[in-house]
């Protein structure tokens, strides 16, 4: 596949639909891209997210972030089978042609989410997580993951304000907590992953971002 996959991954409230709104919009402007991804086409940048991504996912993503869609608490095995659902239609329907054609896929959250939060916040087995992720995913991974690290009390404080809490901005903080501790692990085991510093401004966060798309550029160029 010719096209790049970028994933943004983080606490709730991190900043991670604006920061990739503003990459969006920066890249459609480097004509670097081009010449990595052999186009001489115009740029294809693409925005999705997990879950809802596809018409199947965004069904998916109102009975496991609504409150009051089903009458009964979806168990966290059943909640954990259906992201993986979603991933799946939406690595198959959009991600892999997208991919296929030469687009850059800007994609909010995706496997480290649901270790992050199924296995450190709910606690449920790695290992299971790990063999539904590739099942999932077919083996497809990220050419480079953004983590928007924020402090958590920040975060959910940004989140809420917002009004219409979805189920897991109404989590307990020491969930938050362990999902924090989740992205902390992953980080210190994962090579594509960087971490961003997202106490800044917008501005500062989206700098520290360019930078790192910038050393990639190079990198992707020769490789």
């Amino acid at each position: 596949m010719i096209g790049k996959f970028i994933v943004f991954e983080g606490v709730e409230g991190g900043g991670k639909t604006t920061q990739i709104e503003l990459l969006r919009d920066w890249l459609l402007g480097k004509e670097e891209w081009r010449q990595v991804l052999s186009k001489s086409i115009n740029l294809e940048v693409v925005i999705t997210r997990e879950p809802g991504g596809t018409k199947l996912g965004k069904a998916l993503r109102e009975l496991l972030l609504s409150s009051d869609i089903l009458p009964e608490k979806i168990q966290e095995t059943s909640e954990l089978l259906l992201y993986a659902a979603d991933r799946a239609q939406h690595v198959e329907a959009l991600i892999k042609p997208c991919l296929e054609r030469g687009a850059i896929v800007l994609c909010d959250r995706f496997i480290n989410s649901t270790i992050a939060y199924q296995g450190y916040g709910h606690g449920l087995d790695l290992e299971l997580i790990q063999q539904l992720n590739y099942i999932a995913t077919g083996g497809l991974k990220s050419d480079l993951t953004f983590w928007l690290d924020l402090d958590v009390e920040i975060g959910l404080a940004r989140a809420r304000s917002r009004g219409n809490f979805d189920k897991m901005e109404q989590a307990n903080i020491e969930f938050h907590r362990r999902v924090q501790q989740g992205y902390q692990e992953l980080a210190k085991n994962n090579y594509s992953i960087v971490r961003i510093d997202a106490n800044f401004t917008r501005k500062k966060v989206q700098q520290q971002i360019q930078e790192i798309i910038m050393q990639k550029l190079v990198e992707w160029r020769y490789t």
